[in-house]
C-alpha cells in the first residue's frame, strides 16, 4: 500500500509531498492522519512557491541579487528608511504606481532597484529588468524583423518594468517615440521603476522634445515615489568591483 501511495504521488507529480511521506515513514509519529496529511501538503506547496519564485527571478534577469534587508549605509546615502519598508510591502504596484530612483554613479542604483524587483517576485509580481539603451536597441532590431509589436506586447505584461540606466544616452526621434510606446502601454495598467543618474530635473531636457517629453514624463512622474541617492561614489569608496555593491 506504501509503495502504491509513492507510486501515485509519481504519477501526480507531487514529487515533494512523495519526500515528505519518506521523511515520515522514517520517524515514529503518532499525530493524527489530518495533522500528518497538513504536513505533507505544505511540503508540497512550500516547494512549489519556491519554484514559481525561481521561475519569475529568472524571467525578470535582476542585474543583482540582493535584498534590501542587506543594504549598508542607507540613511548616510539620503534614503528614507520608511519608504524603502513602505515600498518593499508592494502596495505601489497593487495600486499600479512607479518609482523614480535617482542619484551619483556607484550610489548603489542599481542594487536597491534590483533589490525592489527581487521583493516583487517574492510577493509574486511578474517583474523585467532592462538597461534602457539596450531595450531601445534591441526594439530597433524588432522592428526590422517584424517582431515589434510581439515585443511591446512583451513589455507590456509586466507587472513591473525596470528602466535601469535611464538618461545615459541621447534619444534618438525613433526611440523617443518608442518610449513613449512602452509607457503609455503601462500607464496606470502596470508599475514602473526608472533607475537614473541624470537629476529628474534634467529629465525633460534630456528628452529634448518638448511635446514628447511632456508626454512621456507625465505618464511617469506624476505618481511616481521618488528616491534620490546622495554623497559619493560607494563604489571608489570602498573599493568595490562592479556589480557587487550594497
Amino acid at each position: 500500500m506504501r509503495q502504491l501511495v509513492l507510486d501515485q504521488l509519481d504519477a501526480l507529480g507531487l514529487k515533494d509531498m512523495r519526500k515528505g511521506l519518506e521523511s515520515q515513514s522514517e520517524t515514529h509519529d503518532d499525530r493524527s492522519f489530518e495533522d500528518r496529511l497538513c504536513e505533507l501538503l505544505e511540503y508540497e506547496r512550500v516547494a512549489r512557491d519556491e519554484r514559481r519564485l525561481k521561475g519569475r527571478l529568472k524571467k525578470a534577469g535582476i542585474r543583482q541579487t540582493g535584498r534590501l534587508e542587506e543594504l549598508d549605509g542607507a540613511t548616510a546615502r539620503g534614503i528614507d528608511r520608511q519608504t524603502l519598508d513602505f515600498l518593499s510591502r508592494g502596495t505601489w504596484l497593487k495600486d499600479k504606481r512607479n518609482v523614480a530612483l535617482t542619484g551619483p554613479c556607484g550610489a548603489g542604483k542599481t542594487f536597491i532597484a534590483s533589490a525592489l524587483t527581487h521583493r516583487a517576485c517574492d510577493l509574486g509580481f511578474n517583474a523585467r529588468y532592462c538597461r534602457l539603451p539596450r531595450l531601445l536597441q534591441e526594439l530597433q532590431v524588432a522592428r526590422a524583423d517584424g517582431t515589434y509589436a510581439k515585443e511591446l506586447a512583451s513589455l507590456e505584461k509586466a507587472d513591473l518594468l525596470v528602466l535601469d540606466d535611464w538618461g545615459i544616452a541621447p534619444l534618438d526621434a525613433t526611440a523617443k517615440r518608442d518610449l513613449l510606446e512602452i509607457l503609455d502601454d503601462r500607464y496606470q495598467k502596470k508599475s514602473t521603476l526608472v533607475a537614473a543618474q541624470l537629476p529628474l530635473e534634467n529629465w525633460h531636457a534630456w528628452i529634448a522634445d518638448p511635446a514628447l517629453a511632456d508626454a512621456i514624463l507625465d505618464r511617469l512622474v506624476h505618481n511616481a515615489y521618488r528616491l534620490e541617492l546622495k554623497g559619493e561614489s560607494q563604489r571608489k569608496m570602498r573599493g568595490i568591483p562592479e556589480g557587487e555593491l550594497r
